[in-house]
């Protein structure tokens, strides 16, 4: 079971001053920040996925500047992202359209032999073909179907779409050499529809399918649809599920012999997520989470903007309770100062942030600064980034569990990922 992490650009500044909350001047973006795999000096994960949608190109654009579009295309996925297989030996390079990007469209902005040909050019080692996102699901019996389906045109055509891309995606891929693995993508509206499309797929050649539209899924529906997928195809054909981060229920998948998934869901909820920001083990197999630690910077921070045009704080205060809680924290860091004072010089900053004035005067407003005093509290007193040996905790120390800018925060994520790349490990050697 291969861990695919979905790329989107993450990179962080490794020069970047954290006291003087800056980059160097001469920092150039791309060229001297790092990769996740560069920045903690080994892969985490199995393999990169890039989706097309996020490299953009004339037909729609994508996250890519023009000239970063024209240089993946020049030198290929491996290179721009600095995951060369001699570095990473045995690691794979997997893309996929991007559907959800597109989602909108009467038909995607990609042909089959577009999809083809970036896969050719980014000398990828797997590529999924041009689906069509679908994002309804019922749990419908046989007979349920066919009216469904008759209720339902836009998701069967979407459907449609998706298989007749397939076909010409399998036939066109043929010219990139063995080399290269093409994915037929399943999309349906329930576990019987996508186990039929499964089967479609198989029929066409297909021995390697990507398993979309999971991300919305609760497990016991994407359980539901591997269980009806496999039950129609076997076990012999690999399956990939796209945007897949269940890792603490992955032993209870084992059973649909899952070849391999994708997520960012460790890096994105260490900025994302409202409470579950940084990844721990438990020590019993198992993830704990902290939440974070808010401090963001009083002159930037929209909420705090407000209320200082409001003229409810000076930005004068504002700026020297965001400095005690930064100082106080890495005091506390340093044994320097207590838990209680670390914890107090930050709720000083939070409660503004939190519910715009320093006393709260409802019992919603209470319950809203208990949460965070409890969450704060949490992380404070257990100092988890002393606990983690990975190369973001060793070299920042608390650092890492500051929210407060794209640095820390994209640092945090990668701390995830090596937290998760090696909980997936373990779960990999136990099923």
């Amino acid at each position: 079971m291969k861990y695919i992490f979905a790329d989107s650009m993450d990179y962080v500044d490794p020069r970047f001053d954290f006291l003087a909350d800056r980059s160097p001047t001469d920092r150039e973006p791309y060229w001297d920040d790092e990769f996740p795999h560069e920045y903690l000096g080994y892969a985490p994960y199995d393999g990169l996925l890039v989706s097309r949608a996020i490299v953009g190109g004339h037909e729609f654009p994508g996250k890519y500047s023009e000239s970063q579009a024209m240089r993946f295309r020049r030198v290929g996925a491996r290179e721009f992202l600095r995951f060369r297989e001699s570095d990473y030996p045995g690691s794979v390079m997997f893309g996929d359209s991007g559907a959800f990007a597109y989602h909108k469209m009467e038909i995607p902005p990609y042909t089959p032999q577009d999809m083809v040909d970036f896969y050719g050019d980014g000398q990828f080692t797997h590529g999924c073909a041009v689906d069509h996102i679908i994002f309804a699901h019922e749990e419908l019996e046989s007979a349920q179907e066919q009216s469904f389906m008759v209720q339902h045109p836009e998701l069967v055509r979407r459907r449609d779409i998706t298989l007749e891309n397939g076909a010409d995606f399998l036939n066109e891929s043929r010219r990139l050499g063995p080399q290269f693995t093409p994915l037929g993508v399943v999309q349906g509206w329930s576990p019987l529809s996508m186990a039929a499309s499964a089967a479609s797929l198989v029929k066409m050649g297909f021995t390697y399918l990507a398993i979309g539209g999971m991300v919305p899924l609760k497990t016991p529906q994407i359980r539901n649809v591997l269980a009806a997928i496999r039950s129609e195809i076997g076990n012999d054909i690999k399956i990939h599920v796209l945007g897949f981060a269940k890792a603490n229920e992955i032993k209870t998948f084992a059973p649909f012999k899952i070849t391999s998934f994708d997520t960012t869901s460790p890096l994105i909820r260490a900025f994302k997520d409202a409470r579950s920001n940084y990844f721990l083990p438990d020590g019993n197999g198992e993830l704990k989470y902290y939440s974070a630690i808010r401090i963001p910077q009083a002159l930037d921070n929209n909420k705090l903007k407000i209320l200082v045009r409001e003229g409810r704080y000076s930005p004068e205060g504002l700026v020297k309770r965001e400095q005690i809680a930064l100082n106080t924290l890495r005091e506390w860091d340093r044994n320097q100062a207590s838990s209680t004072d670390a914890l107090e010089a930050v709720m000083e900053y939070a409660a503004p942030i939190t519910i715009g004035k320093d006393d709260p005067e409802t019992a919603s407003e209470e319950r809203q600064l208990l949460a965070v005093r409890t969450r704060a509290g949490e992380t404070i007193e257990d100092r988890p980034w002393e606990k983690c040996g990975c190369p973001v905790c060793e070299r920042v120390s608390v650092e890492v569990i500051i929210f407060r800018g794209s640095n820390r925060n994209k640092r945090r994520g990668i701390h995830n990922l090596a937290v998760y790349g090696e909980h997936i490990k373990s779960l990999r050697n136990s099923i």
